[in-house]
C-alpha cells in the first residue's frame, strides 16, 4: 500500500489516550491510517520531515464569527485607533477614500470604546462624515455608533421612534439620540445595507479561513448565521458553498443558523410542531468540510457593552442588562426548535440569563429525544458557584473565551466588581467537574489566535497586568491544548472524526515550531497546517 503523505521526524502529541506520542504518522485519502510502527514497509507519495518539531491535533474555534471576521479585514476598520480624535479622523479618511459618496452606507468595524477611551460625540462624528450613512459597528457586535445621516435615514432623530424588543436607540435627557445603538436595535439600521452580496460573503469566508489556516484552524463553528443582527444575509450558507465548490475555503466549517431564521415546518402532525429549515434540515446535516451545528439562540448581550443579564446591578452602571426578548417567547422559541431536531446553542452571559438558559435546556432534555451533538451554553461568562453543578448534571457544553481578559478584562472588573468577577469566564471549575469545555475565540469580537488564546487561559492577565477573576481557575499548558483539541471536538459534537490524531480521524494537524508542551509557552510559530492530508498553510 502507497500513501498519501508521511510526517516522519516529530515529536507528536496525539491527545489520543491509547498513543498518546509518536514519530510520524501516516495519511492516506485525508484520512490517518497509523502511526510508527504501523507505518513500517510502506511507502508514501509524500513525505514530510518535520525536524524535530512539535505536531499537535488541529486547533478547532469552537466559536468564532467567520464571514462578519472576513468582512472586517475587507472593509474599514478603526482597530488601529488609539483615541477618540484618531477614530474621527479615521472616518474621515474613509468617506474621502470613497469619494464622499452619500448614497451608500459606510459600515465600518473594530470599534471598542475602552481602547479609545470612551463613546464618541455624535457631534464630533457627524463633522467628520457629513452626510454618509455610518454605521460603526463595535467589537462585541452588542452595539454600534451610526451618525445622524444614518438616524435620519431610519427615522430614529424622532422621540418618539420606538425601540425593538431586545434593543435600544440610547437618547439624552431631552429624548435627542446619542448615536449608540443596542442589541436588536441595530437591525434598524442593518437592514438599509443588508443582505450582503453573497460574492462579497464568499470572499469573506475564504480570506478569513486563510487566515485561520496560518494559525493552525483546521475546523471552526461560525456562531450565527442567516438573520438577526448577528447574520449578513438570509442565503449566507450559500457563500459557504460556493467557497467550498470553488476549493477555496481552508479549514472545515460548521454554521449555527440564528433562531429567527428558523421558521414553521409544514409537516404531519406526528411530527409536532417545530421551527426549522426547508426539507428537515437540522443539526448534524452536511459533509466533513461544511454542515449545519446547533441553532444559536440570544438570550441576553455582552459585558463589554453591559447589556447581559445579571442578577444584581453593575458596579459601574445603574442597569442589570435585558433579554433580547420576553423570557416566554424565547423559551418557547427554543421548544419549537428543539422539537424539529435541533441542538441549541444559547448566548447567555450574565448568570440571569444562565439560569433562563438551565431552565429551559434541562426541561427539553427531560422530555425530548438525546443529542448526537450536545446542547451548549455560549460564553457562559458569569457563572455564579450553584450553577457550575447544574451545568455539570445537565452534560451541557460550554465555550467561555479567554480572548477577552487582556483587552477587555480591567473594565469587566470594574464593572462587576472583585466578587462576580470571581466567577467570570471560569475553566478550571468546568474541567474539574467534567463538563465539556470548547476552546474559542468569538473572533472578530477578540484576538482570534489560538496560540494567544491558549496564553490567555494559561495567565488570565490582563492589559495592566493583573489577573482577572479567579487565579485559580487559569489551566495548565496541555490542558489549554486539550481546549481547542478534543474539548472543542466534543463541544461541536465532531469527536468521531477531530480533535485527536487516531487512525481512523480525519487527517488534521498542525505542526509547530516550538513544543509548549517542553517549553510550557505558546511564544512559537506555526509552521504548516495540515488539513485532509494537504497543506493549507506552510510558513
Amino acid at each position: 500500500m502507497k500513501l498519501d503523505l508521511v510526517v516522519e521526524n516529530a515529536t507528536i502529541h496525539t491527545f489520543d489516550g491509547d498513543t498518546p506520542r509518536a514519530s510520524s504518522i501516516g495519511i492516506l485519502n485525508g484520512r490517518i491510517v497509523g502511526l510508527d510502527d504501523d507505518l513500517r514497509g510502506v511507502t508514501s507519495r509524500e513525505v514530510i520531515d518535520a525536524g524535530g518539531r512539535a505536531v499537535f491535533p488541529g486547533f478547532i474555534d469552537a466559536h468564532c464569527h467567520t464571514s462578519w471576521f472576513g468582512l472586517s479585514i475587507l472593509e474599514p476598520s478603526v482597530d488601529r485607533c488609539r483615541s477618540l480624535d484618531e477614530l474621527y479622523a479615521a472616518l474621515g479618511a474613509a468617506i474621502v477614500e470613497r469619494g464622499g459618496s452619500v448614497d451608500d452606507w459606510l459600515v465600518v468595524n473594530g470599534f471598542d470604546h475602552n481602547i479609545v477611551g470612551g463613546y464618541p460625540e455624535l457631534s464630533a462624528v457627524d463633522l467628520a462624515t457629513g452626510e454618509t450613512p455610518v454605521f460603526l459597528r463595535h467589537n462585541s457586535g452588542h452595539l454600534a455608533f451610526v451618525n445622524s445621516a444614518a438616524l435620519r435615514r431610519v427615522g430614529a432623530v424622532d422621540p418618539r421612534h420606538p425601540n425593538p424588543a431586545g434593543g435600544e436607540i440610547s437618547r439624552d435627557g431631552y429624548g435627542a439620540p446619542t448615536g449608540r445603538v443596542e442589541e436588536t436595535a441595530q437591525e434598524i439600521f442593518q437592514a438599509h445595507f443588508r443582505p450582503r452580496p453573497l460574492e462579497l460573503l464568499q470572499r469573506a469566508v475564504e480570506v478569513a479561513t486563510r487566515r485561520y489556516a496560518a494559525q493552525g484552524i483546521t475546523s471552526f463553528t461560525d456562531a450565527g448565521i442567516g438573520a438577526g443582527w448577528i447574520g449578513q444575509s438570509p442565503v449566507e450558507l450559500a457563500a459557504y458553498q460556493r467557497a467550498v465548490a470553488a476549493g477555496s475555503l481552508a479549514a472545515r466549517a460548521q454554521v449555527m443558523p440564528v433562531l429567527d431564521a428558523l421558521h414553521g415546518l409544514d409537516a404531519h402532525p406526528d411530527d409536532g410542531d417545530g421551527l426549522g429549515l426547508d426539507l428537515g434540515l437540522h443539526s448534524g446535516f452536511g459533509s466533513d468540510l461544511l454542515s449545519l451545528g446547533p441553532a444559536k439562540v440570544f438570550l441576553d448581550g455582552s459585558l463589554l457593552g453591559q447589556t447581559a443579564a445579571i442578577s444584581e446591578p453593575y458596579c459601574s452602571h445603574p442597569g442589570s442588562g435585558y433579554f433580547q426578548d420576553d423570557p416566554k417567547e424565547l423559551r418557547h422559541a427554543m421548544e419549537r426548535a428543539y422539537a424539529a431536531g435541533w441542538s441549541l446553542a444559547v448566548h447567555a452571559i450574565g448568570d440571569r440569563a444562565i439560569d433562563l438558559a438551565l431552565d429551559c435546556l434541562e426541561d427539553l432534555q427531560q422530555r425530548g429525544r438525546p443529542r448526537t451533538m450536545p446542547n451548549r451554553i455560549e460564553h457562559a461568562s458569569i457563572v455564579r458557584p450553584d450553577q457550575l453543578s447544574r451545568i455539570a448534571r445537565a452534560g451541557i457544553a460550554v465555550t467561555p473565551q479567554a480572548s477577552f481578559f487582556e483587552h477587555g478584562g480591567d473594565a469587566m472588573t470594574r464593572s462587576l466588581g472583585p466578587r462576580r468577577a470571581g466567577w467570570a469566564y471560569r475553566v478550571k471549575s468546568f474541567l474539574e467537574r467534567g463538563v465539556v469545555v470548547g476552546g474559542s475565540s468569538d473572533r472578530p469580537v477578540a484576538d482570534g489566535d489560538p496560540l494567544r488564546g491558549m496564553t490567555a487561559y494559561i495567565g488570565r492577565l490582563t492589559a495592566s497586568g493583573q489577573v482577572f477573576g479567579d487565579p485559580a481557575e487559569r489551566v495548565s499548558p496541555r490542558e489549554a491544548l486539550a481546549l481547542y483539541t478534543t474539548g472543542s471536538a466534543a463541544a461541536c459534537g465532531i469527536s468521531a472524526s477531530r480533535g485527536s490524531l487516531s487512525p481512523g480521524k480525519l487527517a488534521d494537524l498542525v505542526i509547530l515550531e516550538e513544543d509548549p508542551l517542553t517549553t510550557g509557552s505558546f511564544d512559537t510559530s506555526v509552521t504548516a497546517t495540515i488539513t485532509g492530508g494537504v497543506l493549507t498553510h506552510q510558513a
